[in-house]
């Protein structure tokens, strides 16, 4: 580490870091490359079973993308209100990083848009864009604060 305490501790990535981890290096990027396969493979099957055409609107896309930022969502809210339980360390790893990391997709969405906009379909690449942002974070919040209701619910039973 090389800059005052408070600049190191504020560059630890809480994912390959987390807080108090004793986890070793080469346990978390594991957990991150198994989980990031398990993810892509799910991503990709979705675009085998559900293709755009070209040209189309590409919903696969958009869809595994706000379904894997609700899951986001959902996970990060449960690992960080849920007090009962102490998560494993390679938790977030595995699932946030590598699962839901490697299931969400910012490249192809980049390349479906890049492609709308050179087959002249502006109106269609730009809705694809923005509907993508706003849906992607809508689901992120969405699916956080579905979690915390129901982790408060739990607490009240």
């Amino acid at each position: 580490m090389t800059g005052t305490d408070e600049e190191d501790a504020a560059s630890i990535d809480p994912d390959a870091d987390p807080p108090g981890s004793t986890e070793p290096q080469g346990r978390v990027l594991a957990a991150v490359a198994v989980g990031g396969a398990i993810g892509a493979s799910a991503r990709h099957g979705a675009a085998l079973l559900w293709p755009a055409a070209p040209g189309a609107f590409p919903w696969d896309t958009f869809w595994v993308n706000v379904a894997g930022c609700a899951l986001i969502g959902v996970l990060m809210a449960a690992v960080a209100e849920d007090g009962r339980t102490s998560p494993h360390p390679l938790l977030r790893p595995f699932l946030g990083v590598g699962v839901l990391g490697g299931f969400t997709t910012f490249s192809t969405y980049a390349l479906e848009f890049s492609g709308l906009l050179d087959d002249g379909l502006v109106g269609t690449a730009l809705t694809y864009a923005g509907l993508t942002v706003v849906a992607a974070l809508g689901a992120v919040w969405a699916g956080a604060a579905v979690t915390r209701a129901a982790l408060r619910e739990r607490g009240r039973a």
